[in-house]
């Protein structure tokens, strides 16, 4: 099984995103899975042009000479999609938005109706795969998600893809001052390598796993204090 990750935090390692898509790419590794990441900070995507190119001119072939030349016959290839991405306004990061709109030359210009719907036709050697998101939110409520939720399940649609679930870990600042004061965190860590496991062994994550990933770190209150606590003197450190 090939698994084609990307982590689109700009951030890359030292991102909170990354705490929790790490783990996650080692569990589907433990249970013989080929897992290939690769950092969109490090990679060159230039933004699409519009210009239908790919559909028309050299169909299937963009005619930007930048990263994704590397990633189209992977792309092809992968059995599961991962990407990794804070909310970033309500939605994913510029990277990974980028690496999106750069896919088009995977499909062609047609319509087909599935389930009744206008989608655009796959090009032959196109795996119909999994997807599956891990992000990470600063804010504390789950619901800053739906956004991003909706418009990864869409992706998948149209790209005749199965949204195979969604690692998500709100509140996520608390993580690293949380793991710096010694306060246990295992189970959120272990609980993303297991649904990588799952994932690769058993075709799907269990809901009970993903929501330990999910699980409250600190109470609402606390979070909302902390976090206006720590940004007023960091801004008080730079008037000194």
């Amino acid at each position: 099984m090939k698994v084609l990750a990307f982590n689109c935090s700009p951030r890359m390692d030292n991102g909170n995103t990354a705490l929790i898509l790490n783990p996650f790419l080692k569990g589907m590794k433990e249970v013989g899975a080929e897992v290939e990441l690769f950092y969109t900070r490090k990679l060159k995507i230039n933004p699409c042009h519009g210009g239908f190119t790919c559909w028309l001119k050299t169909p299937g072939e963009c005619w930007q000479k930048d990263d994704m030349q590397m990633l189209y016959p992977k792309l092809r290839e992968a059995d599961i999609y991962v990407f990794g991405t804070p909310v970033y306004v309500d939605g994913i990061s510029g990277p990974m938005k980028n690496l999106l709109d750069r896919i088009i030359p995977l499909v062609q210009p047609f319509f087909e109706l599935r389930d009744g719907h206008c989608r655009h036709m796959a090009r032959e050697g196109y795996k119909h795969g999994k997807v599956v998101l891990v992000s990470n939110t600063g804010f504390w409520e789950m619901d800053n998600f739906d956004p991003l939720l909706v418009h990864v399940k869409a992706f998948c649609k149209n790209a005749a893809m199965e949204f195979a679930g969604a690692l998500l870990r709100p509140h996520g600042e608390a993580l690293r001052p949380m793991m710096k004061l010694g306060i246990a965190l295992d189970d959120v860590f272990e609980a993303a390598k297991d649904a990588g496991r799952q994932l690769v062994r058993d075709g799907e994550m269990s809901t009970e796993t993903l929501n330990i990933v999910s699980r409250e770190l600190v109470p609402l209150e606390t979070y909302v204090r902390a976090a206006n606590e720590t940004f007023q003197q960091a801004l008080d450190a730079l008037k000194k």
